[in-house]
């Protein structure tokens, strides 16, 4: 098979792949190597016309025109299960960090204006005992609660469809619905898939059912958010703080976002691990190799 990349990745993630023909060009390719930050559009897959297969490198595939995918009957797969532990494992850093204040204070340190030490100066926000609300409570929620319970906090969260009972007792999570998420918690995070139907989940109305004191954490997408509707509710004190590593108009962030002194921002590298990339090529490997086999049933299949 003939396979291209939209991107340039780690070749030692493709070992598997060393008997087909890799960087081959985008008009002769079978397979198409895309990232989430590429966007696949039907011009381009009408260009390819041996296309066969689009192997997602990420969770995410809104980066892929899949009606034109879907005419041709290309298949689409993605890597849902390598971006699991990082993905939560920032969201959580992301939780510490603007719950204690420390990228607030190192900016602060380093402007040489200085941090006075006082036993009343500096403080900021446990962790322990708040309650922490789980929008999207998949493999990803599910990660980051287990990192919660271990900070000691109370897991509530709200997904389409209730969890089994034993999964809810493993985390020791409640089902309630979204109002009652948004009034009880006192960090509210977003870990479920983008659609078109959760476009704006978050925007003005929801950000005032929040506790004033609460924190919105942003590791999915950022059109779940309504980023002027964020700013207006940072800057008059709607809610205490936010923590984004995804934005609405990506690559370009809110300007006005970056001169708040209560929000953490991140350049979307939930999944930005060396570990967590080179699981990612693997994952990929599999996903082509297993296409190749006719194994479709080993696929991460998207379409």
């Amino acid at each position: 098979m003939k396979i291209a990349f939209t991107t340039d990745l780690p070749a030692e993630g493709f070992k598997r792949l060393a008997r087909h023909e890799l960087n081959a060009c985008m008009s002769d390719a079978d397979v198409l190597v895309s990232t989430f930050d590429f966007r696949v559009t039907r011009q381009m897959i009408e260009s390819m016309p041996s296309l066969r297969l689009i192997a997602n490198f990420g969770a995410g595939y809104n980066n892929i025109a899949l009606d034109a995918c879907r005419e041709r009957g290309i298949r689409v797969t993605n890597t849902p299960q390598p971006v699991i532990e990082p993905t939560a494992e920032l969201a959580f850093a992301l939780m510490i960090d603007i719950a204690r204040r420390v990228s607030e204070f190192d900016r602060a340190i380093r402007s040489h204006t200085g941090q006075p030490l006082a036993v009343m100066n500096n403080l900021s926000h446990s962790l322990y005992g708040k309650t922490l609300g789980i929008i999207g409570m998949g493999h990803i929620g599910q990660a980051l609660a287990r990192r919660a319970i271990a900070a000691g906090m109370k897991i509530i969260y709200h997904n389409r469809h209730k969890l089994n009972e034993d999964i809810e007792s493993r985390y020791c999570a409640r089902y309630v619905d979204f109002q009652t998420l948004l009034q009880d918690s006192d960090f509210v995070s977003l870990n479920l898939p983008y659609t078109q139907d959760v476009h704006h989940l978050i925007g003005k109305p929801e950000l005032g059912m929040m506790k004033r004191t609460a924190y919105l954490i942003n590791t999915a997408r950022g059109a779940h958010v309504h980023e002027r509707a964020l700013l207006e509710a940072l800057q008059n004190g709607i809610i205490a703080g936010a923590a984004l590593d995804v934005y609405e108009f990506e690559p370009q962030i809110t300007e006005d976002l970056m001169a708040l002194p209560n929000i953490v921002l991140s350049p979307h590298t939930g999944t930005g691990t060396w570990e967590g990339r080179i699981d990612m090529c693997e994952n990929v490997c599999d996903n082509i190799l297993a296409f190749e086999a006719g194994e479709y049933n080993k696929m991460n299949i998207v379409l």
